[in-house]
């Protein structure tokens, strides 16, 4: 990465809890982790950190936003097939509501949702 690069990217982990995580641990304890400077993208690229978003409507990176539809995709087939399981905590409604996010999300990086 050269810095030349204008494009908004996804991480490549797109389903991920890292700034919820940061958050509650600044609010409940008062610790704040770093940020890592560069981060591994949808499209192979390492870009700072400051240049990625998981918001589709700030993605500007085709081969990211794809990736992310796919990953948002995967992961919605994932929260059902889980709920389906004998033992599971997580309940249908539950399950269909997360599912029904990703699935939502899917379809905004795809560029078919509102």
């Amino acid at each position: 990465m050269d810095g030349t690069d204008p494009h908004v990217h996804v991480e490549v982990d797109v389903i991920h809890a890292d700034a919820a995580v940061r958050d509650m641990m600044a609010s409940t304890f008062g610790l704040v982790s770093e940020l890592p400077s560069t981060v591994a993208t949808g499209c192979g690229l390492r870009v700072p950190y400051a240049m990625t978003s998981p918001r589709p409507e700030s993605v500007t990176c085709l081969a990211c936003r794809e990736h992310a539809h796919r990953r948002h995709l995967d992961y919605a087939d994932q929260v059902e097939r889980l709920a389906a399981m004998p033992g599971t905590v997580l309940g249908r409604d539950q399950a269909a509501q997360a599912a029904r996010r990703h699935r939502e999300l899917a379809e905004k990086f795809a560029g078919t949702g509102n």
